[in-house]
């Protein structure tokens, strides 16, 4: 479908290759790295997830914005994405929990987006090439001009993202998940366990999790000494996901890396997956195209395995494992690092997300993990 009025939109990548289509959201010129995520359903959430931060997405499914927009499923304050690709828009809506279409809600936030294009043709080069920076404009329609001024544009690898997404200040989060997805038989006996998150640009469902499950959670900026988080005596850590290089994030992990010393129990999902794993002396590395979908399996041979929501570009490097740890997980399309834990302490972290929205709840029992893990080793 095809907006009232909608003006010509372009679309570059690094390698030279131009789309042309059509202007939704807000009008104007945008940088960021093209990824693709495949999920059917779940657009907003993808939206504002701080993980996406510094990139412009491309929607595999053909149809986006159905649904409208609801304040209820945004997993930060505003989208975080640098810009949006679809096949098509819908302009009007159709569900009874939609306050706004999508297009007027990217307007209100200046994202920039572009529809109309071959999307499974984009999706199959990023497939081939690897994911690569790109530009999308309704200013510029030059593709020379649009192509000068992306080769200016840094690559992710090195990008130290973090400190655009994370809390600038120290709260409590108290909202539990108000849908109906309860698993654990003691989540009501947990209140008096306290979980400081470490905010590497943390989804709400996360909090939203934890709070479920009784803790106590406390959300603290990415660059907080360790010595004060260990001031408040939890009885957990919490490594959250986010965006970028995680071995750019040089401080965070210098902190995680102090704190592990007080051996405390600790989980860690995606970045804070990763910065566990920098933590205990292993290495990252770039994925070629990332993992971002809501279908992804994982696991280990001979044990169960779990369909899982992931969204993230760079892995753990097995190799550069140490002896302590062993790995949990493995995504099974690929064969990359899903999981690890440490053979004698209480750190345990998943490079994909357990905490859904959008995508299946196969890994929630992860959270109860966490909880049975502090209760166990609570002084």
């Amino acid at each position: 479908m095809f907006l009232v009025k909608a003006k010509p939109a372009l679309l570059v990548l690094a390698d030279g290759t131009t789309y042309h289509g059509r202007s939704f959201g807000a009008t104007g010129t945008t940088f960021g790295e093209v990824v693709f995520n495949t999920g059917m359903t779940g657009y907003q959430e993808v939206l504002t997830d701080p993980s996406y931060r510094g990139q412009i997405v491309t929607f595999t499914y053909p149809e986006l914005g159905n649904t409208g927009v609801t304040p209820e499923d945004e997993e930060s304050s505003r989208p975080q994405v640098k810009g949006a690709i679809a096949r098509n828009i819908a302009a009007r809506p159709s569900n009874w929990r939609s306050t706004q279409a999508l297009p007027d809600y990217l307007k209100e936030h200046q994202v920039v987006g572009i529809y109309g294009i071959d999307t499974r043709d984009l999706t199959r080069r990023l497939r081939v090439s690897g994911a690569m920076n790109g530009a999308i404009s309704s200013e510029i329609l030059d593709a020379e001009e649009l192509l000068r001024q992306l080769r200016e544009i840094p690559s992710m690898e090195g990008q130290n993202l973090v400190k655009d997404v994370t809390t600038t200040s120290i709260y409590e989060w108290t909202e539990a998940t108000d849908r109906h997805w309860e698993f654990s038989s003691g989540a009501t006996d947990t209140q008096d366990l306290t979980v400081v998150a470490i905010d590497f640009g943390v989804k709400r469902n996360i909090l939203r999790r934890l709070a479920s499950y009784g803790c106590r959670v406390i959300v603290v900026p990415a660059n907080t000494p360790a010595e004060k988080i260990l001031a408040y005596n939890p009885d957990g850590i919490f490594l959250s996901n986010g965006p970028g290089d995680p071995a750019a994030v040089t401080e965070g992990i210098a902190t995680v890396t102090e704190i592990l010393k007080a051996e405390k129990p600790t989980f860690g999902i995606c970045m804070g997956h990763q910065i566990l794993g920098l933590s205990l002396g292993a290495e990252t590395f770039k994925l070629k195209f990332g993992h971002r979908g809501l279908n992804q399996p994982a696991g280990l041979e001979q044990k169960q395995i779990e369909i899982t929501s992931q969204n993230h570009g760079f892995a753990i490097a097995e190799k550069s494992l140490g002896d302590d740890v062993e790995v949990t997980h493995l995504n099974l399309n690929d064969r990359t690092i899903a999981g690890l834990e440490h053979k004698t302490l209480p750190f345990f972290s998943v490079q994909y997300h357990p905490e859904a929205s959008p995508g299946p709840h196969d890994a929630d029992y992860l959270f109860e993990k966490f909880v049975q893990s502090m209760k166990a080793h609570k002084a």
